[in-house]
């Protein structure tokens, strides 16, 4: 079933993060995580970072930082050890971040590098990609000149990883994130993917078979890069898909498929766009979309995509949204293909700063510093990285590779305004077990059940409520194999196969799901609600009975309506 290359990431077994483990490629915990290091030590953004992870009970209680969601015990689950790899299942490092993300370098942006990764720490985040814009201008200068704001943020933060990368401007489609491992090669690689394979740049943007190519050579280029060990590793996902409809779904399967499964390089896209703000009403508000979410189709859509597949649905982007859509027709391949969630930051809702006075955006790569602007901006619709949006990365150890592994590896879930704070779960049967991303590889007939422990809200989110999880719900899809036509965007097995009203505020719930004797190929995978705004499924509502509602134009206020979503696990019986 095209699986082979989910092997060799563990699914789930991880080593400890003791002394033996510190060689090289894995940086030391970060002070917050490092519960040998005291309080009264930890400067005030750690303090607030382990006052975060102490309320989403992912510190102490013997539990490895930030890995295996516990009992009150705090014994680790017993099902959690039975890999029978030897090595200790001690869990995860989760560690949010935020791949989306524009500065001062981008010609609509207008912050400092140090200011989005000061943001971002402050809001939780452990790990952010720097992406200004594909542009001549930023080919020229802005991915050579932005290095070493880098650096120094990276400096600066300490416990936060920062990635340089670039918002792509995909030949014959949308946006995506592209970013590299640190090292010496970053800007040189990134300078020449852009100046050969940008959309914009080679002017290469319409829809032609001849563009679709270079998108492919693009990602190819990259492989290419890391098989040569120029740079230790690379990864595309691809930014808000259904905004404009050009992301058609034999393009998407065309990045998937565009480089060998050991350097896979495009390996997502966005579940949910960021511009959250966007959808807050006026006058307090942009009174927009949710995610800037308010086109129709044009010359380069494809046609078979809806009218709805241009909005949001519970701010998330329709491919995902859609139970029985295009994410699941992909899932029923049984290829990976990962979601994530981000913030696109450019301009904050509610900001007080302005582009600083002088400069030109062509001649430098770059805006100057922003200033006071006297007022409150209400006009802008996005939120600073982790304010919002979490992507949560389950990693091997704190370090850009882990992170990087982690991603490719699927280990992921993506959540709204805080709505839950850990999530943990395990497709276990036969003796074995695997989690988000993993396929778990059974004899048929074995018995397999699902369990996942969702950490809820530990605290205040951003917006000074608690958000409390009124259900999760469990999708389940068949593994149909690989499509005949390549513009297939349903998954006609998958439906919600399951759902659980959660009936707690605080703590920890654990649920578990009986799959019975599974003789065939399939996956599951998660998401939540607030239970605030829910509508049948696009699908109906056997598949989808109540799913994310669409969201209006002009009053979609993010913060009434929040949920998470998980990467999906497999089953696979032989």
């Amino acid at each position: 079933m095209g699986h082979g290359h989910h092997h060799g990431h563990g699914h789930g077994h991880t080593h400890g993060h003791g002394e033996e483990h510190q060689h090289g490629t894995t940086a030391p915990l970060p002070a917050a995580f490092d519960t040998s290091v005291p309080d009264e030590a930890l400067s005030p953004e750690q303090s607030s970072r382990r006052a975060l992870l102490r309320r989403a009970g992912l510190l102490g209680a013997g539990l490895a930082a930030g890995g295996v969601l516990t009992g009150a015990a705090g014994a680790a689950p017993a099902y959690a050890t039975g890999s029978g790899s030897g090595r200790r299942a001690k869990g995860f490092l989760w560690l949010a971040g935020d791949h989306h993300i524009h500065t001062q370098y981008s010609s609509d942006g207008k912050y400092r590098v140090v200011d989005q990764v000061r943001q971002g720490a402050r809001h939780g985040l452990d790990w952010m990609v720097i992406t200004d814009h594909g542009s001549q201008a930023h080919a020229k200068i802005g991915v050579e000149k932005v290095n070493p704001d880098i650096v120094a943020a990276r400096e600066a933060h300490e416990d936060t990883l920062v990635f340089q990368g670039l918002e792509w401007n995909i030949p014959a489609a949308e946006h995506g994130t592209v970013f590299v491992h640190p090292g010496k090669n970053e800007v040189a690689v990134l300078k020449q993917f852009e100046t050969d394979y940008d959309g914009s740049v080679k002017g290469a943007s319409d829809s032609t078979p001849g563009n679709e190519a270079l998108a492919v050579a693009g990602l190819a280029f990259l492989g290419e890069q890391v098989e040569r060990r120029r740079i230790k590793d690379a990864l595309m996902l691809a930014n808000h898909p259904a905004r404009r409809g050009v992301d058609s779904p034999h393009e998407i399967r065309a990045w998937r498929d565009a480089t060998s499964a050991r350097h896979q390089i495009a390996v997502g896209f966005e579940g949910a766009p960021g511009h959250q703000a966007s959808g807050l009403p006026a006058p307090t508000g942009p009174g927009r979309a949710r995610g800037i979410y308010d086109n129709s189709p044009s010359a380069n859509s494809f046609a078979g995509f809806p009218l709805e597949s241009y909005r949001t649905w519970g701010g998330f982007d329709w491919m995902t949204a859609t139970v029985g859509g295009l994410w699941d027709s992909l899932l029923a391949e049984g290829k990976p293909w990962w979601i994530t969630a981000n913030s696109d930051s450019h301009q904050v809702y509610a900001d007080t700063a302005v582009r600083g006075p002088g400069g030109d955006f062509e001649t430098d790569g770059r805006y100057p510093d922003p200033v006071y602007g006297g007022k409150i901006d209400v006009s802008q619709g996005d939120y600073w990285p982790g304010q919002y949006s979490r992507t949560h990365v389950g990693a091997d150890g704190f370090s850009y590779a882990a992170v990087m592994d982690g991603i490719r590896a699927g280990r992921v879930w993506v959540d709204h305004g805080g709505l839950i704070s850990g999530l943990d779960a395990r497709l276990a049967g036969g003796g074995r077990w695997a989690t988000l991303g993993g396929a778990l590889h059974v004899r048929k007939g074995t018995r397999v059940t699902l369990t996942v422990d969702v950490a809820l809200a530990g605290g205040a989110n951003w917006a000074g409520f608690v958000p409390k999880l009124a259900r999760v719900d469990v999708v389940r899809g068949e593994v149909t194999g690989e499509v005949k036509d390549r513009d297939t965007f349903t998954a006609p097995t998958a439906r919600v196969a399951r759902s659980f009203e959660v009936n707690k505020v605080a703590g920890t719930v654990r649920l578990s799901y009986d799959l019975g004797r599974v003789d065939h190929p399939q996956y599951v995978r998660l998401r939540g609600t607030d239970g605030n705004r829910s509508a049948v499924g696009a699908r109906g509502a056997s598949v989808d009975p109540a799913g994310p509602a669409i969201d209006v134009v002009g009053d979609a206020d993010p913060w009434l309506d929040l949920w998470f979503y998980s990467n999906p696990i497999w089953v696979l019986p032989s």
